[in-house]
């Protein structure tokens, strides 16, 4: 399978000049906590596990840090992904706000509906989550699949949102060349989804280094889905695009992204801060598709600062 793949990955490795993406002793991650179990040494409150059954009929899997009467913040990771995309975070989050981090339909430890992946789906799943926990507005903290998700209910349900965090993002996957070549992939996966194809998707996200632990969690999170979730998801953020409508988001923004993105270009990226009007756009130098994870300390510092400001 890994044969067919090549030219896919050449493209999702574009950006591959740089350092091993995988490294224990990668710059800025010297420091970070090993896990969220770690997380009440460097500032974070323990973190909490739960589930809950939302009102769209699925089940979502969360993680939950910091006060219970703080500022909420819910994290909304990217494609195939899980809560665990933000374990170079979350520990270097104050216990000052109350932080929640799912685990969306489909994914993670979360129940696998037979329908939908839909934008929609997703956005609806957020406001029936901050329903469940009886919160009225959140700030979004969005990555990649997770951003344009957060977009959409910004779109939808503006009155819940009362911040963006765009991480990775643009205003659109549609006729994005990368997710359709990506799509042609997943349209022949079959279960189980093969771990070196899995491996090499997830390396790809990367430009600076990230902790190998790390990246082993980030492929064993993936390894859950079954195929028809690959396809599904992919389908349904290549099938929507609202960009046309990103004017209409009216609540404070910030955009980070990476300088060496092998998803979406920097063009791509200051596209999205046009479009929103009076968002704040970070762009990190040798920085890939996911500044979160490759440069988490100024992450979770520029987020800080954002969230401070609301």
């Amino acid at each position: 399978m890994l044969r067919a793949l090549r030219p896919l990955l050449a493209v999702l490795l574009f950006a591959g000049c740089g350092p091993d993406v995988a490294s224990e002793s990668a710059p800025d991650l010297v420091s970070a906590p090993a896990s969220l179990e770690d997380s009440d040494r460097h500032g974070g409150a323990n973190p909490r596990e739960g589930s809950v059954r939302l009102s769209t009929g699925v089940t979502l899997r969360y993680v939950e840090q910091g006060r219970q009467d703080g500022p909420v913040v819910v994290f909304l990771h990217g494609y195939t992904d899980s809560h665990h995309t933000w374990d170079l975070d979350l520990p270097r989050f104050p216990r000052d706000f109350h932080l929640y981090a799912l685990d969306q339909r489909g994914h993670g430890d979360s129940s696998r509906p037979a329908c939908c992946y839909t934008q929609q789906a997703f956005a609806k799943d957020v406001v029936a989550f901050l329903d469940a926990k009886r919160v009225s507005r959140a700030v979004l903290v969005g990555h990649s699949m997770g951003s344009f998700i957060a977009q959409q209910v910004a779109l939808d349900f503006p009155s819940r949102v009362k911040g963006l965090v765009l991480v990775g993002s643009a205003p659109t996957v549609a006729g994005n060349e990368v997710a359709l070549g990506l799509k042609e992939v997943a349209d022949t996966l079959t279960d189980p989804v093969d771990p070196a194809f899995i491996h090499e998707f997830q390396a790809s996200t990367f430009y600076a280094p990230v902790p190998e632990s790390y990246l082993n969690t980030l492929v064993s999170e993936s390894s859950k889905l079954p195929a028809r979730v690959w396809q599904d998801a992919l389908d349904g953020l290549i099938a929507e695009d609202h960009s046309a409508r990103l004017g209409r988001i009216r609540v404070p923004t910030l955009i980070i992204g990476g300088d060496h993105d092998g998803f979406f270009s920097v063009e791509e990226q200051r596209a999205l801060a046009r479009a929103i009007h009076g968002s704040r756009y970070l762009l990190y130098p040798e920085t890939g598709h996911a500044p979160h994870a490759e440069r988490p300390q100024r992450f979770v510092d520029d987020v800080h600062h954002f969230l401070d400001r609301l």
